[in-house]
């Protein structure tokens, strides 16, 4: 609903698999990066440079369970919700005969998607924190039938992998809380997820645009040259019921300010990645007198926002 026009949704594949995301909202956000650890690993060497990950076995890797360490442990955010965004590049071989089997980029998708078919992968990531190395190995029931037919692999069969975690997005905003006393304005309280709840006042709306920062986060600034993650939640100021939000979805949305509603836009620009907003937006900056979809005409729109990291926008062709 929040978007002028329908996107295309990106289909995300290792190997010949497509990954579909899952509602799950599992958070530990005070979670310790544990190492599964095994001496199947001293049979793996990873070399190769940040984002270009490869492997050698030196001799036959054999695992009945994941195991993994952090070869280099990364200084960026870390890992702590089932609904996170993460980016990485991997490499997978075959234990037995170290035959590459994938070695490929990923783009941005929730932990989630990889549990779907590659469980052993997102419990290497959990906990982990961006710009990590990871060197691990898995049984194959640590991937899913589909995906280890795939692959070539068949009962018994062990994978070794190294990984580089090159992405990690928020999983909530994280800023400093701040102070807001205009009268008037919706109250917000939030769930341990951080997924927020709106309560309208009964009272008329603002006929402006009103926006506060309810926390302020550290990150980089919101630009026209970004594509914006976020979690939202919007509801409508009248009937005061939820139209539609990331946060039931289980996973984030990718925007841009030319991709929004007006007073979104103008609401989230400049905004810093961390950072948590409330947007009253009038008719005349969100549907209009027409609507959309579930969204009656002349409405006014209430949205809580996260800002949950920023990518650069793809060059278009001239």
């Amino acid at each position: 609903m929040l978007r002028r026009i329908s996107a295309v949704v990106a289909v995300l594949g290792l190997s010949a698999l497509a990954l579909v995301g899952c509602s799950s909202s599992t958070s530990n956000a005070s979670c310790e990066r544990p190492h599964a650890d095994s001496s199947a690993l001293g049979l793996i060497a990873a070399s190769g440079e940040v984002g270009k990950p490869t492997l050698s076995v030196k001799d036959p890797v054999h695992v009945s369970r994941t195991s993994f360490v952090d070869e280099t442990v990364g200084t960026g955010t870390r890992v702590t919700a089932e609904t996170q965004d993460v980016a990485f590049s991997i490499t997978l071989a075959n234990g037995a005969t170290g035959e590459t089997l994938v070695a490929t980029p990923t783009e941005a998708r929730p932990l989630s998607g990889w549990r779907e078919h590659y469980a052993g992968l997102a419990d290497m990531m959990m906990c982990a924190t961006e710009g990590s190395r990871i060197v691990g190995a898995m049984p194959v029931d640590a991937v899913s039938p589909e995906a280890a037919s795939s692959m070539g692999l068949g009962e018994g069969d062990s994978i070794a992998v190294v990984l580089d975690l090159q992405r990690v997005y928020l999983a909530a905003a994280d800023g400093a809380p701040q102070y807001n006393d205009r009268p008037g304005m919706p109250s917000v309280v939030l769930a341990p997820s951080g997924a927020p709840g709106i309560i309208v006042p009964d009272a008329a709306p603002p006929s402006d645009l009103a926006v506060e920062v309810l926390k302020r986060g550290d990150g980089p600034a919101v630009t026209n040259a970004d594509s914006i993650r976020v979690h939202y939640t919007g509801v409508t100021w009248a009937d005061r019921k939820v139209f539609d939000s990331t946060w039931e979805s289980g996973a984030s949305a990718v925007v841009t300010l030319d991709g929004v509603v007006p007073g979104f836009a103008k609401a989230l620009e400049g905004a810093t990645v961390g950072s948590q907003l409330l947007m009253v937006i009038p008719p005349e900056l969100g549907y209009g007198e027409k609507g959309s979809g579930a969204i009656p005409g002349g409405a006014t729109l209430v949205f809580v926002v996260d800002v949950l990291g920023v990518d650069q926008k793809p060059a278009t062709s001239q």
